[in-house]
């Protein structure tokens, strides 16, 4: 069990998080998620630590760094490549590698994104995040031409890398993660098992173990598609791509069902034949492009019935976004986790033994001291033995193969071959509990420099203790974070591999390439939202990122961006260091 303590912590809130730290220990987690570096300054209890993707783990200087400094696993970077992350694995091949493979993308690199809390005092580093990215905004240019008009140009399609598998594997990802933020029991049953599935087949190309025990079986055919959506991309796991923005809506769509043939008294026709029932949810978009749904009443073959047609003409592309029937048998199925066991039973004239072994060798046994006389007929006694050994109902076990030794075939009554099934296999619990990896990890401070000297606000530095640690791994200016009461504006707010100029087709560097080939930085474009706050886009064509500033004479709420009274309270450095270093 890994517990996520990934968020910035004022100095008054360290003591509260070391304490549950410390309860976590006691309870038996496996490891603690964290973000903030100021909890490696207290006196933590050896469990081990994994470093959140809110940590911005994007490099391979990064990550070499948090393997020296005690880290046992990182949680990469959503937009990395499959080159990124090999090359990450070679620089620090001690340190477990964790990859997001499925979900909500974060539009901004993790940890960098500061317009929540700038635009309305919302931390996304406290938990808090306002998904400003998920609103319509206007593009224009310098001169007030309008490039795109109130569309969501920073909410992203959903991450979908389940074709990729093999390749993360080969590229050093032991562990792969699957986003849930806000998600509901179906989305999360449904995708856990699509992906469970599609991993045992990697693995067992590969002729790999499970890192877990047992098998899963789903009890219903799993489809990535029926649950919550904004459409798939595989993100830049080839490096830079298009087509990764959910421009016309940050809500499911789901899968097109077909285009109106007409709409009258009876309903809407479609030009096609869908197998769309009553109770299915449909959406569509009217003449303004707005996103309306409806449940359908009845349908069938070309012909349905929602509860409302508002908006619904002749060419209307229709979507199904909830599949009753689908929903209908995930909701009864019964998921499972099975460990295979072998039971094995010895027995004499007046002792019986019975052994069960579980796939991972451990075993669990009980012996009863009780008189079996031979059995009259061998055959059928030891069918009978097969047959009650075998059952191990509705538990986590699941028995193939039963093994007899010779001369065992004697009389023992079925109620004691149950008894002895069920005593072996609590004890196999018991010993699978005992014998469970419980690793530890010392923390031994030292003082493994730090890719950089100088820690602007995006080094998220909000307590003391984050401060003496990257002090004392040569840092030498840190500005606090922007929760402990900065003022944004006039500075970046957004560091993003996504690039609209890429995804419109506008990429500078491909219509109009300096000369001897060198990338000239992109004039800024500008994102207006319906509020009328301006941000501007400033494009870093040399490494092909974008990056959101707000502007020096935006509006902003100065209240709700004022520091808890503890909050930060050291001093940020007398030299202003140099926007975005890290």
């Amino acid at each position: 069990m890994y517990v996520a303590l990934n968020t910035l912590l004022r100095d008054d809130e360290l003591p509260d998080a070391l304490d549950l730290i410390l309860r976590l220990a006691e309870c038996g987690a496996d490891a603690v998620i964290i973000q903030d570096m100021g909890l490696l300054e207290l006196p933590l209890p050896p469990l081990p630590r994994i470093a959140s993707t809110q940590c911005d783990n994007a490099t391979p200087e990064k990550i070499a760094f948090l393997e020296k400094v005690g880290f046992q696993r990182a949680i990469l970077a959503r937009e990395l490549s499959l080159h990124d992350i090999a090359a990450i694995k070679r620089a620090a091949p001690g340190i477990e590698l964790e990859c997001f493979v499925h979900g909500a993308l974060c539009v901004c690199r993790s940890g960098q994104c500061y317009l929540s809390y700038a635009s309305g005092g919302r931390s996304g580093n406290r938990g808090r995040c306002a998904q400003p990215c998920r609103k319509p905004y206007s593009l224009v240019d310098a001169g007030g031409r309008v490039l795109a008009r109130r569309r969501h140009l920073l909410s992203l399609r959903d991450l979908n890398l389940s074709d990729y598998l093999g390749e993360l594997i080969d590229a050093g990802a032991s562990s792969l993660k699957i986003e849930g933020r806000l998600k509901d029991a179906a989305y999360v049953a449904n995708i856990v098992a699509f992906y469970r599935s599609r991993l045992d087949e990697v693995l067992q190309r590969r002729g790999l173990r499970r890192a877990s025990s047992g098998a899963a079986t789903a009890g219903f055919l799993p489809n990535p598609d029926k649950t919550f959506n904004r459409g798939f991309t595989a993100y830049f796991i080839h490096g830079p791509a298009r087509g990764v923005g959910a421009h016309d809506t940050p809500k499911m769509r789901g899968e097109e069902v077909g285009r109106v043939a007409s709409v009258d008294r009876e309903g809407v026709l479609l030009e096609s034949a869908f197998p769309l029932r009553a109770g299915d949810g449909v959406c569509w978009f009217d003449q303004a492009g707005e996103l309306r749904g409806a449940v359908v009443n009845a349908a069938s073959d070309r012909r349905f019935v929602p509860e409302n047609r508002k908006g619904i003409s002749k060419g209307t592309v229709i979507f199904r976004n909830f599949d009753h029937a689908f929903f209908t048998t995930l909701r009864k199925s019964r998921p499972v986790r099975r460990i295979a066991v072998t039971m094995r039973l010895s027995a004499t004239a007046d002792r019986v033994l019975v052994v069960a072994r579980d796939e991972d060798g451990v075993e669990g046994a009980c012996c009863v001291t009780v008189q079996t006389p031979p059995a009259k007929q061998a055959d059928a006694a030891v069918e009978t033995i097969r047959r009650q050994l075998a059952k191990t109902g509705g538990g986590d076990f699941v028995c193939q193969g039963v093994e007899i030794e010779p001369g065992s075939a004697r009389f023992i009554p079925i109620a004691k071959l149950n008894a002895l099934r069920r005593a072996a296999l609590n004890n196999l619990s018991l010993a699978r509990e005992a014998a469970r990896p419980r690793p530890r990890a010392l923390l031994t401070p030292n003082a493994a420099p730090y890719p950089a000297d100088t820690l602007t606000f995006e080094g998220n530095v909000l307590n003391r203790k984050a401060e003496a640690f990257y002090r004392r791994h040569g840092v030498h200016h840190i500005e606090p974070a922007a929760e402990s009461g900065l003022d944004l504006r006039g500075r970046r707010v957004m560091t993003l591999r996504y690039c609209l100029r890429r995804e419109l087709g506008l990429c500078a560097g491909k219509e109009s390439p300096a000369p001897q080939g060198k990338i000239t930085a992109a004039p800024p474009l500008y994102l207006i939202d319906d509020a009328g706050q301006r941000l501007e886009l400033r494009f870093a064509c040399d490494r092909c990122e974008m990056e959101v500033w707000l502007e020096a004479n935006a509006s902003a709420d100065q209240e709700n961006r004022l520091p808890d009274r503890q909050c930060c309270s050291f001093k940020a450095s007398r030299s202003r260091p140099a926007t975005g270093t890290r």
